[in-house]
């Protein structure tokens, strides 16, 4: 027998979405109405672990930074896509093998095209 899926099913998803915003919005009002609110020359100041800054924070800095940080995402989660294909390894068959081959090499072509301009040489 199969079932149908209707709006009513959903009614206890969406009542737990309603009682889970509820409480962070009653949470946050009530601590901001009932908190103190003392400003000090200590508590506006920026704390970075314990050493106090210096200079202007918004120094330029290299666009390396970035691109290592973009690329290490990039392949980080190219990756994840491989460990599924891991687990199945055996229900997927000769298919899922050239699939992943073609993957992995969609993979290795980015890579070399990467090392190619350099994106990883610091100067």
């Amino acid at each position: 027998m199969e079932t149908q899926s209707t709006a009513i099913n959903y009614l206890p998803i969406i009542f737990q979405i309603l009682v889970a915003m509820g409480f962070v919005v009653g949470t946050m009002v009530v601590t901001h109405l009932i908190g103190p609110k003392r400003k000090t020359s200590d508590k506006l100041t920026s704390f970075e672990a314990g050493i106090e800054s210096k200079g202007n924070a918004r120094q330029p800095f290299s666009i390396k930074y970035f691109l290592v940080a973009i690329l290490f995402v990039l392949f980080d989660v190219e990756v994840i896509f491989m460990y599924p294909w891991a687990v199945n390894f055996r229900e997927l068959g000769q298919d899922g093998l050239i699939e992943m081959f073609l993957f992995m090499g969609t993979l290795l072509l980015g890579f070399i095209y990467i090392i190619k301009k350099g994106a990883l040489n610091w100067e």
